[in-house]
């Protein structure tokens, strides 16, 4: 018997969901044609064909995006990775005091 199809939104969903089990929020978008979670400054993870990816950072010598996948089958696995980079930027991409003051929403 063969596995369904993922479905990328429900997959984006999926890891959402495990990356709230991280303590890490995102939010999931679908209106450019292609699934994201949107985690963090720089971090964007895209979801299509039963992977995600996400930019990992630059190879100057090539002048171009390094990135890394994960099998969306492995959403908990794939948000432990996402969570490491997540910690990563948080070190270079601090909440500006403005933000971090801030009251949250009613």
């Amino acid at each position: 018997m063969s596995a369904l199809p993922h479905q990328p939104l429900d997959d984006t969903r999926q890891l959402a969901a495990a990356l709230a089990a991280h303590g890490i929020g995102s939010d999931v978008h679908h209106d450019c044609g292609m699934p994201m979670v949107s985690v963090w400054v720089g971090l964007i993870v895209w979801c299509e064909q039963g992977m995600y990816w996400w930019r990992t950072g630059w190879n100057p010598h090539r002048q171009r995006a390094i990135y890394a996948w994960h099998s969306a089958a492995e959403p908990t696995r794939a948000a432990r990775r996402v969570a490491l980079r997540y910690a990563e930027l948080r070190t270079s991409h601090p909440l500006s005091p403005l933000i971090d003051g801030a009251q949250p929403c009613p």
